[in-house]
């Protein structure tokens, strides 16, 4: 637990150097140690579409830490299941920051890991994460299909290889992600709450917040994460269950916050909460074990379709070798009477077989 450092503004850039020199953020650099930046690339969308962590807030660490002597500087991030790391950081616009200020970037899908004894045993992680000097995790602040919100903690992730993502959702998520977070403790974030999107990660409905803030506490960010989008610590059950494994503390008081300036005349700093649309659309799909991008394939099907979920649509790992009369979802569906194939499915494929 510590302070909380918050800014207004639209220039990520700006806002990123201006929250790193008011906390003084170089002295958590061991002496000669390395920087890894550990943005949120989780599909190949802009950071305006409010799935992605602004190149800005790239590009301001990158000076900030260069103009404080800090010359071993990385970006390491593993987009989510069934999409291409690299073409994703194109898309973002993370090949011109690396390039511009010649930063290599590194694909922790194609990292070495190890395997880590975590509070609820054995976990694979990528070992460019583990082995960093200082890593410096960047999230966004939004919302998220499955487990409401996601943020510093659940950015941790993307720290991991596929089998160990998909053995998360497997384990259902919240104790995994707690246990990650209480391992990996990463000791900088900068949080980008720019303009995410509240209700789906993979972006498409972005809110307009212009804010950011960084801090020391995974836990602590997160919980007033939840403050800012109106929503109670205990629907998110791993920000209360990190604390528990020794993660962070969840406390957020009025004393803790640092405001380097104040929201622009007509914007609101109220908390913005989620609309709930993806719990409404996909109250009736029966889900077991399903994977992010699988789960996110058919809620934005659902969501572009005004379909609503039946009794008889099936998803996740859970459905593997099942026969099933209805309509399944992936390929750990395939013994549906009907199936969209694919590891995950497109989208595209879902709405069309909904809409057929």
């Amino acid at each position: 637990m510590g302070k909380i450092y918050q800014i207004y503004g639209q220039s990520a850039h700006d806002m990123t150097v201006s929250l790193l020199e008011a906390s003084d953020a170089i002295r958590l650099v061991p002496a000669g140690g390395s920087v890894a930046l550990k943005p949120n690339l989780v599909i190949a969308g802009t950071p305006e579409s409010g799935a992605t962590t602004h190149p800005g807030v790239l590009s301001g660490c990158i000076e900030y830490f260069r103009a404080h002597g800090v010359r071993d500087i990385s970006v390491i991030e593993g987009s989510w299941i069934g999409d291409n790391t690299m073409r994703a950081m194109r898309v973002a616009g993370y090949a011109e920051v690396c390039d511009h200020y010649s930063v290599s970037f590194h694909d922790l899908k194609k990292d070495k890991t190890r395997a880590v004894d975590t509070a609820i045993g054995k976990m694979e992680i990528c070992g460019r994460a583990l082995d960093a000097g200082l890593l410096v995790d960047l999230p966004v602040l939004k919302g998220h299909g499955q487990t409401i919100m996601t943020c510093a903690l659940k950015n941790l992730k993307g720290c991991l290889p596929d089998k160990e993502k998909r053995r998360f959702h497997a384990m259902g998520l919240h104790r995994p992600i707690a246990a990650l977070g209480a391992y990996m403790r990463p000791r900088l974030i900068v949080v980008d709450s720019i303009c995410g999107d509240l209700d789906f990660e993979e972006g498409g409905n972005p809110v307009t917040m212009n804010r950011m803030y960084l801090g020391t506490d995974a836990v602590q960010l997160d919980a007033y994460g939840c403050q800012l989008m109106g929503l109670d610590i205990a629907s998110v059950p791993y920000i209360s269950l990190c604390e528990q494994f020794g993660g962070g503390f969840t406390r957020v008081s009025a004393d803790d916050l640092v405001e380097l300036n104040h929201p622009e005349a007509g914007l609101s700093s109220t908390p913005q909460r989620p609309s709930g649309i993806v719990g409404r659309i996909t109250r009736n799909v029966q889900a077991d074990s399903a994977c992010s991008a699988c789960f996110a394939a058919l809620a934005r099907a659902l969501y572009v379709s005004g379909v609503q979920g039946t009794d008889r649509m099936y998803i996740g790992q859970g459905w593997r070798g099942k026969t099933i009369d209805g309509l399944g979802i992936g390929n750990c569906c395939r013994g549906a009477s009907r199936c969209v194939h694919g590891c995950p499915p497109t989208a595209e494929d879902v709405l069309a077989e909904l809409t057929r």
